[in-house]
């Protein structure tokens, strides 16, 4: 898909925080809700995934915003963004939604699928099922959903 760029027009009141570097960047955060006119996002990254102790060890150069309204990679602030437009995400990223995201994403990784969907699979016995459940419908593709009905996880239970 071919990255766009958009200009800082719509940004017309920022003014940059001075530093004894000189003018501080415009936070993420501030770039993409002037940019969407929308403070309904969630900025994340693959990176976070590594915080679920799934074995992902990768560092991505990479910020992904789910969002109603845009769908492709801008630029922004000199930045890329790769925005996907979801009809549902959670505000924050939540460890069950980051699970199920990860298996939504599997592709893109840089890490051994077959060996990352089996720590999932063991992750997935550790969380709390109703949220995981929960999850898995909201944010769930089909690949999420599954593998996660394969796994026994579903409905908010979790059986042997």
């Amino acid at each position: 898909m071919m990255g766009h760029s958009a200009s800082f027009q719509w940004v017309c009141n920022y003014c940059p925080k001075q530093t004894v570097f000189g003018e501080a960047p415009v936070d993420d955060k501030t770039l993409v809700q002037a940019f969407l006119k929308d403070h309904r996002f969630l900025l994340t990254s693959p990176n976070a995934y590594n915080s679920l102790g799934v074995g992902t060890t990768q560092l991505y150069n990479k910020t992904v915003v789910y969002n109603h309204k845009r769908h492709g990679n801008f630029k922004l602030g000199g930045r890329t963004f790769d925005f996907r437009k979801k009809a549902f995400f959670p505000l924050k990223p939540l460890p069950e939604f980051l699970l199920v995201d990860l298996v939504n994403n599997i592709k893109e990784l840089a890490e051994d699928e077959e060996l990352l969907l089996s720590h999932v699979k063991e992750k997935a016995h550790s969380m709390d099922t109703i949220k995981l459940a929960r999850a898995i419908r909201e944010y769930g593709g089909a690949r999420a959903q599954k593998l996660f009905a394969t796994s026994s996880v579903s409905h908010g239970a979790v059986t042997a």
